[in-house]
């Protein structure tokens, strides 16, 4: 019973959240290209940390980042995690300067147990975002590029703790989404060339965690995950608009995503040490193997990107929580968090690779009676492409989440 009613409240609770699709708005001109902006799947704790998690298990915080971690929940505890973001950007493209805002909702999750041993999760996140405008002059008009969309994952995930310090864990999960990229050129008449990617495939990860205790109070862990090079499903195809007339004149290139585009193997492994749960310090790293995964144009289509080809991404990324103490006053309760990161991008154009790095500083804040915490994040991040800095981006970044931490089970006795 205890399971059944835990699902059918994910399940409503999804239900009402897939209209908002669980995803930011992103203001970057670079979400042109590929898929767009990827997402690694970190709560707004986590990037508050920088972004790390594949060595998180605590189990107070929701960690999607490695389905293993979902084993270290209470037999009695219900969590849930939703997150929203706002994004500041500056871009600089040589003399021209142009500023932008963006945001929405980020991710919502859910986690509890199942049995002693057992946890499970049920969420839905971003996996990627496009949004961007973009205006050049050309010969004889003048030319503007649009676009907007990206993709989610609905996932439901599973881990198991088969003995002590151990926990191996599995999500599996729907990818869906449609990304939509327009040129417009005006010029004696008005013209407009879309290309529409539309993806419903399905996505798997797995998990590994082991937590040492080197003592009472010093202990490490260590998490792996991977997720395997798998074809997309869905399609994809390209229109012609005569905007002029009003009128739509083909449909160019139409073709299925199977065995044409790809998303990548994936690795990411992570090292975390705490100390008397008051210091949590974690390293991580991603690499995602892209150069193995096709990315089909539409003939006919320009799509959106000149010489667009894929680089293999790799990620580094740090991060420290402080805790005065588990108990007492507010100020001593609250989770102090600092990270940083670094990201080798997989969008490669005319050569040039998109490359990113960040700073990030954070709070955990305890609410009044009870285990439920108020995330708030701050992030600045600095994009360019290199060698050539075609468009330079620098960010602010706010998060803020509310991990609702519930004893939904306990039942208190009346003598």
């Amino acid at each position: 019973m205890k399971i059944l009613r835990y699902l059918l409240l994910s399940i409503a609770a999804l239900a009402c959240s897939s209209v908002a699709q669980a995803q930011a708005n992103t203001t970057s001109p670079y979400s042109m290209f590929g898929y767009g902006i990827l997402n690694d799947y970190a709560t707004s704790a986590q990037r508050a940390m920088g972004g790390v998690g594949y060595a998180m298990n605590g189990g107070r915080q929701i960690n999607v980042m490695n389905p293993a971690s979902y084993a270290a929940i209470d037999s009695l505890t219900f969590l849930w995690d939703a997150g929203i973001d706002v994004s500041i950007l500056q871009a600089k493209e040589g003399d021209k300067k142009a500023s932008s805002t963006g945001g929405g909702i980020d991710y919502i999750t859910m986690q509890f147990p199942l049995s002693k041993k057992m946890g499970a999760s049920i969420g839905l996140l971003p996996y990627s975002s496009v949004g961007y405008e973009i205006a050049a002059e050309i010969d004889n008009g003048s030319e503007a590029r649009a676009g907007g969309g990206g993709l989610n994952l609905l996932y439901a995930g599973a881990a198991y703790n088969p003995f002590k310090g151990l926990s191996l864990g599995v999500n599996v999960g729907y990818l869906f989404g449609t990304n939509i990229y327009d040129n417009y050129i005006y010029s004696t008449s008005t013209t407009l060339f879309e290309r529409i990617i539309q993806v419903r495939s399905w996505d798997i990860k797995i998990g590994a965690l082991y937590t040492l205790n080197l003592n009472k109070k010093n202990k490490v862990s260590i998490g792996a995950t991977f997720t395997p090079k798998k074809s997309l499903h869905g399609q994809t195809w390209g229109a012609y608009y005569d905007m002029t007339n009003d009128s739509r004149v083909d449909t160019i290139g139409f073709q299925t995503l199977k065995n044409n585009n790809y998303t990548p193997l994936s690795l990411g492994v992570g090292l975390s040490y705490e100390y008397d749960k008051k210091i949590l310090a974690e390293v991580d790293l991603t690499y995602q193997k892209w150069k193995d995964a096709p990315f089909a144009k539409v003939e006919g289509l320009d799509n959106n990107g000149g010489e667009l080809t894929f680089d293999n991404r790799w990620k580094v990324a740090g991060g420290l929580q402080y805790t005065p103490r588990q108990r007492g006053g507010f100020f001593r309760r609250v989770n102090y968090r600092l990270g940083a990161y670094y990201n080798h991008d997989y969008v490669n154009v005319s050569g040039n690779n998109v490359r990113e790095y960040g700073v990030t500083c954070g709070f955990g804040l305890p609410a009044p009676g009870s285990k439920t915490v108020i995330n708030l994040g701050f992030e600045y991040k600095h994009r360019a492409s290199a060698p050539v800095k075609y468009i330079v981006e620098d960010y602010f970044n706010i998060t803020l989440s509310v991990n609702f931490n519930q004893m939904w089970f306990w039942q208190n006795k009346i003598n």
